[in-house]
């Protein structure tokens, strides 16, 4: 008998940080080496991810039930996969993609397929008696593990906070953090300058899905001219110790292919506006880093942001590549993007998100490994973040235990193991 050969699988729905349901797995070797995984989900999501399969009973979580995952995981895969190395994750992954059949893994799910993915990498790692961010470094062929550098929601609106705001997330990047320490340090002084300052002002501390503030302002600049206050507030100086990256989430404000509508300035502003935009915000605030600026299949225009604020900051690609190998390279050749959000349910499977890391940082774009609005307490993303050594990590706000789990466990990992904190050495390398 082979120790290391998939004895027992065994999902289950559980409920993600929105009250929604969401898949958890469990996988026992033939050892009793154990591992489970819960699958997040997105609130913002692009029409190339991989397939969430839900019910869609209406009288029954909303249609958002995942019992016909939970059972293709416990009938269909679970009967596939007995007695199949575990250690063997490409195979299983790729066999796991070929018995689904469709390429958005939409018969079996993509929610049902990463649980088992992620699960069986828990299980492998403690079998080989690992800490899981090695043996993913060892499955990505990561010479060098590294800590990334966070980047923090601090202020949230679109789809995460009830469209109180027109954009989706201006977020906070520690500039000068030495450690993941001293970075989470800093970026605990923000998230609570950040309430205290709202408070003075009179304006809602209520939470959005990521734990940012969301402060209904009518513009983007009156949301960057409050995070500038914020950081002072703080103690750190704009520009020198703190950066902001924003996520426009611009495929949710798309009326019609390169018109993009913002409901709070009732204002429609075309993809060439919109790069002006924030040729105008990366002028005025240290801005560093633009997530999703245009719609997923503007591409002609993507290619045109990138030409002209390539050099000066990220341009990331996130609903526009899906953690997709063929949109990715889309993007290479087209020299759309310099960055890439990395998602592992919009791929489905481990291994695939890998190599889409792999990919990336071979042709020299930034990789951020993130987390989704639906959140769980596992905090597998860390461990990715570290093993393939991604560079960077958006994980949600400091607030609530979903997000809290992912820092918790890259504090571990930092005082366990030799992993160095290059901070904004690992924004995108063409222009640092």
């Amino acid at each position: 008998m082979n120790f290391s050969n998939i004895n027992k699988i065994v999902a289950r729905q559980i409920f993600d940080s929105r009250g929604r349901p969401t898949i958890e797995v469990d996988v026992q070797l033939a050892d009793g080496s154990f591992g489970r995984a819960s699958v997040p989900s997105g609130a913002s999501t692009g029409t190339f991810e991989a397939h969430e399969k839900r019910d869609g009973e209406e009288n029954f979580y909303d249609g958002l039930s995942v019992l016909s995952a939970v059972e293709n995981v416990n009938g269909e895969i679970a009967a596939e996969l007995a007695e199949k190395n575990a250690l063997e994750q490409r195979e299983i992954d790729e066999f796991l993609c070929y018995l689904d059949g469709t390429e958005q893994l939409a018969r079996l799910g993509a929610n049902a397929i990463l649980g088992v993915s992620m699960a069986i990498c828990r299980a492998s790692a403690n079998f080989l008696k690992m800490p899981l961010y090695e043996w993913i470094a060892e499955l990505s062929e990561t010479f060098e593990i590294t800590m990334p550098l966070p980047m923090v929601n601090i202020l949230s609106g679109g789809l995460h906070a009830g469209r109180r705001m027109d954009v989706q997330d201006f977020l906070f990047i520690p500039a000068h953090a030495g450690s993941m320490a001293d970075a989470v340090q800093q970026i605990a002084g923000v998230r609570s300058a950040a309430n205290n300052v709202a408070a003075e002002k009179g304006f809602s501390i209520l939470l959005a899905d990521e734990g940012g503030l969301s402060p209904a302002f009518k513009t983007g600049s009156e949301s960057l001219i409050f995070l500038m206050e914020i950081f002072e507030h703080a103690g750190l100086k704009p520009f020198e110790d703190a950066l902001i990256a924003i996520d426009m989430a611009a495929s949710t404000l798309e009326t019609t292919q390169n018109d993009y509508y913002f409901p709070k300035e009732n204002r429609l502003y075309s993809s060439a506006q919109i790069i002006e935009l924030i040729k105008d915000w990366t002028k005025e605030f240290p801005v560093v880093s633009i997530e999703d600026a245009l719609g997923e299949e503007d591409w002609a225009n993507w290619k045109i942001l990138n030409e002209k604020l390539g050099n000066q900051i990220q341009i990331v690609g996130d609903d526009l590549l899906a953690t997709n190998l063929n949109r990715l390279q889309i993007a290479i050749d087209e020299k759309a993007a310099n960055a890439v959000l990395i998602k592992l349910n919009q791929n489905g499977t481990l291994t695939g998100t890998l190599d889409v890391i792999k990919k990336a940082k071979k042709n020299n774009l930034a990789t951020i490994v993130s987390a989704r609005s639906g959140e769980t307490e596992d905090n597998f993303i860390a461990d990715l973040a570290v093993g393939a050594a991604a560079g960077q990590i958006k994980i949600g706000s400091f607030r609530n235990s979903e997000r809290l789990s992912k820092y918790n466990q890259l504090l571990r990992i930092e005082q366990e193991s030799t992993a160095p904190f290059y901070g904004i050495k690992s924004l995108a390398e063409n222009f640092w």
